[in-house]
């Protein structure tokens, strides 16, 4: 049976030349059964809104998001323009009250200061939009678990920052992320001792390689050096230069001895700050290295 997108309304059915009617928003032979048409789609918007600069054409609102109490699903008073003093006052305190019964509980008020926390770090930290809506996740489920009551919300969210960056395999350090966040590196570390006991979430360790791109991509290397440094990791033995020591460090060795095997100008100070080390691990780091080659 032929299915058509569009068919004339004055036509008749090609198959039997009986009679179509529409219903539904579909087109039917009343005689035969024959679909002609189907899925009409408007293009258009669904209302027209008039401003002060005109028409909107906006077909919906915001998505729905885990980065909100209420998951973006609540209404809000806007703002509009050329309204009298008077009226602008009334709308003010509209949207005052309004944000205010936007919040049930104190339960909710502190998910929204969590929330609000956790998008600041993920914003300053370039981390992705599916790392900040896994963290708002994980903290919620903290909360409902009643690991939060007494200690630090600042730390919770910090926390679950981080395991949604090391979930998702994105390279951040815990005090990369305190220093971004209102929390302390024990609070950080709390938090996170808290939510692997009770969560059991699984927190895989980070590996020297996810570190590797954003500093290269920090200090500008050539693209040649980064690809040296991974090849150096897979080369290191467990029992090796990287043994006990932070993968962190261990990407800033791997990168400083791929810079001096490949003659690009790299210092060890510019390296050290950037992967948050002293100038004395990355200088170990890379004797080790070397004398392991």
């Amino acid at each position: 049976m032929a299915l058509t997108n569009a068919h004339p309304m004055d036509a008749s059915c090609p198959e039997c030349g009986g009679d179509p009617q529409t219903a539904d928003g579909e087109t039917i032979c009343a005689d035969c059964g024959l679909i002609l048409s189907e899925y009409r789609i408007d293009h258009g918007p669904e209302w027209i809104g008039r401003t002060s600069d005109g028409e909107s054409r906006s077909r919906t609102g915001a998505p729905r998001t885990e980065a909100r109490h209420d998951r973006g699903l609540s209404t809000k008073i806007g703002h509009t323009s050329g309204m009298s003093e008077e009226k602008q006052r009334t709308f003010w305190r509209l949207r005052k009250h309004h944000s205010r019964a936007n919040v049930k509980s104190k339960r909710e008020r502190n998910q929204q200061y969590a929330f609000t926390e956790i998008r600041t770090v993920t914003s300053d930290l370039g981390l992705p939009t599916h790392a900040r809506d896994q963290a708002c996740i994980l903290f919620r489920t903290a909360q409902q678990e009643d690991l939060i009551r007494g200690r630090s919300l600042e730390g919770f969210a910090a926390a679950a920052v981080y395991i949604a960056a090391r979930v998702g395999h994105i390279a951040r350090t815990r005090d990369e992320i305190a220093a971004a966040a209102k929390s302390c590196i024990s609070e950080l570390k709390t938090a996170l001792t808290a939510m692997n006991r009770e969560l059991g979430v699984p927190i895989p360790p980070p590996a020297p390689t996810e570190f590797i791109p954003r500093y290269a991509s920090i200090l500008d290397l050539d693209h040649r050096v980064e690809v040296r440094a991974k090849q150096l990791v897979e080369e290191v033995p467990e029992a090796g230069p990287g043994a006990g020591r932070h993968p962190s460090g261990v990407a800033a060795g791997c990168l400083y001895t791929a810079a001096k095997q490949l003659d690009v100008s790299l210092t060890q100070k510019a390296l050290a700050e950037v992967a948050h080390i002293s100038p004395v691990t990355l200088r170990n780091t890379y004797k080790e290295l070397i004398a392991a080659h």
